[in-house]
C-alpha cells in the first residue's frame, strides 16, 4: 500500500509538520458491498486500489510512562514495494471544534532491513497482523475499508484467520498543522455514507 498523500510546501527551514486527521467505523461482512457500491459512486471517477498489507507494530520502553511506538508495514501482493515506517504521535482530542481526531504522523520509506535495524535500536516487536481491503479517494481524502487478519505463527503470513466479522473504515487526510477546515469536508463526506458506517471521532484511549 502507498504512503498517504503529502500536500507539496516548500521549505524555507526546519520540516513541515505534518497531522493526520482521522474519523473511524466498521460494517459487518454481509454490508460490505453495499459499502463499496456507495463508495464506489461518491468517491474519484477511478476503480478503487486494493492492498494486502503485512504491519509489525515495535516498541521501545524506557523512562516514561509509556513506550514509543513506531509502526513498520510492507505489502504482500506486490512485490519490490518498500517497507514503510510510520509514526503516530498522541491524539489531540481536547478540541471539540474540531471534527476528526487529529495527530501528528511521520510516513517514510524503507530499506528491506526495516525490522532488522529496529531491533538493533532496541524495540521489540509488541504484535503483528495482516490487513487486506480496499483504498478509495476523494480529493485529498482517503478511504480505507478492510479487514484485519490474525497471524497464528509469528512472521507466518499465509497461516492467518479474521479477527472479527467486520471490516474496519477510516476516512483520513494528512495535511500540514493548521488546515483543521479539512474536518468539515470529512464529517460532510461522512455524513453521505449513512447509515451504511457512522465514521466517528474515536479516541483509542476509549478502546484500552
Amino acid at each position: 500500500m502507498e504512503a498517504p498523500p503529502v500536500t507539496m510546501m516548500p521549505v524555507t527551514g526546519g520540516t513541515i509538520n505534518m497531522m493526520e486527521y482521522l474519523l473511524q467505523g466498521s460494517v459487518l461482512d454481509q454490508s460490505l458491498e453495499s459499502l463499496l457500491h456507495r463508495l464506489r459512486g461518491l468517491c474519484d471517477n477511478m476503480e478503487p486500489e486494493t492492498f494486502l498489507d503485512h504491519e509489525m507494530v515495535f516498541l521501545l520502553k524506557g523512562q516514561q510512562a509509556s513506550p514509543f511506538v513506531l509502526r513498520a508495514r510492507r505489502s504482500i501482493d506486490k512485490s519490490g514495494m518498500p517497507w514503510h515506517l510510520r509514526y503516530l504521535g498522541q491524539p489531540e482530542i481536547g478540541d471539540k471544534n474540531r471534527h476528526a481526531l487529529v495527530r501528528n504522523c511521520v510516513d517514510i520509506a524503507t530499506s528491506d532491513n526495516l525490522t532488522d535495524f529496529l531491533v538493533e535500536m532496541g524495540f521489540r516487536m509488541d504484535h503483528e497482523f495482516v490487513a487486506k481491503g480496499h483504498v478509495f479517494r476523494k480529493g485529498i481524502m482517503k478511504i480505507m475499508v478492510y479487514k484485519i487478519f490474525r497471524i497464528l505463527m509469528p512472521g507466518n503470513t499465509d497461516n492467518i484467520e479474521p479477527l472479527s466479522l467486520s471490516y474496519l473504515v477510516e476516512l483520513n487526510v494528512v495535511a500540514p498543522a493548521g488546515q483543521d477546515v479539512v474536518s468539515d469536508d470529512m464529517r460532510n463526506f461522512a455524513e453521505q455514507l449513512k447509515p451504511l458506517v457512522h465514521l466517528e471521532k474515536i479516541d483509542p484511549k476509549r478502546l484500552m
